[in-house]
């Protein structure tokens, strides 16, 4: 398992522009990650849970604050050596030009390293994609298996910290259980830590050891996955709890 580098977030703050106006998205966003965990980011839409993603991850920048990583500041990295380090999943998988084959060869041909092709096949089996011809057009792939292969595209990169968001929103089941599944034991295998911004509680209570929950346009509670599922700071939390409890008891699923 690879050493641990502490993720430290200070004081972000992000403003956006509606209809002419700046707004203020989330404010004073100041959170420590000092153990290999996997972090459920849970709250209601519009309180920029992917935007803060996209931030830790130097997708996007934010107006004030800073995050620092293996004791250095953002700002002192280049973009290539971050994301090699915080590797940030896209909800909508972009595929890259070319085959399934090139896609997964990506990583290794930006950062100069050997591809390890068998690695890849045990991860497409692991996310069910054992069957994908890799000489097929990566853009006539169906949504969910561009977002399997993205998941393993950023695996192969063995990065320290993945930020991913919402990344079995398009799967059915069995694929998205499998997905939970992989990343468990990746996490436990590797040491690698976890920012999953998610709208599923049953996979927050299952795949992470604590909750970030945003509310209020801040980061509101960092607590344990047990203590916040089982009584929540804030009353918003608690709001949150059974509004959403209330609306899976009506999904599909």
């Amino acid at each position: 398992m690879k050493e641990f580098s502490a993720l430290e977030i200070n004081g972000l703050r992000k403003n956006i522009l509606q209809q002419d106006e700046w707004k203020c998205l989330f404010s004073g966003v100041t959170a420590r990650l000092t153990e290999p965990s996997i972090i459920a980011l849970l709250g209601l839409s519009g309180q920029g849970k992917s935007t803060l993603l996209r931030i830790i991850g130097m997708l996007d920048a934010a107006d004030e604050g800073t995050i620092q990583y293996e004791g250095r500041l953002a700002s002192e990295w280049s973009p290539q050596a971050w994301r090699k380090k915080v590797c940030y999943v896209a909800q909508h998988a972009v595929m890259l030009e070319g085959s399934v084959e090139h896609n997964l060869q990506t990583v290794s041909l930006l950062h100069r390293t050997p591809f390890n092709e068998s690695l890849a096949a045990e991860l497409l089996r692991d996310v069910g994609l054992d069957y994908l011809d890799w000489n097929k057009k990566a853009s006539d792939l169906s949504g969910g298996e561009k977002q399997r292969l993205a998941l393993v595209r950023s695996l192969l990169m063995k990065p320290q910290i993945l930020l991913l968001d919402e990344i079995t929103a398009s799967l059915d089941l069995q694929s998205k259980q499998s997905v939970e599944q992989l990343l468990k034991l990746w996490h436990s295998k590797e040491g690698t830590s976890m920012i999953w911004v998610t709208h599923d509680l049953e996979q927050a209570r299952y795949t992470s050891q604590r909750i970030w929950f945003m509310a209020n346009h801040t980061l509101l509670e960092d607590r344990s996955t047990k203590d916040f599922f089982e009584r929540p700071d804030s009353e918003i939390g608690r709001q949150f709890l059974q509004v959403s409890k209330g609306d899976e008891g009506v999904s599909d699923e």
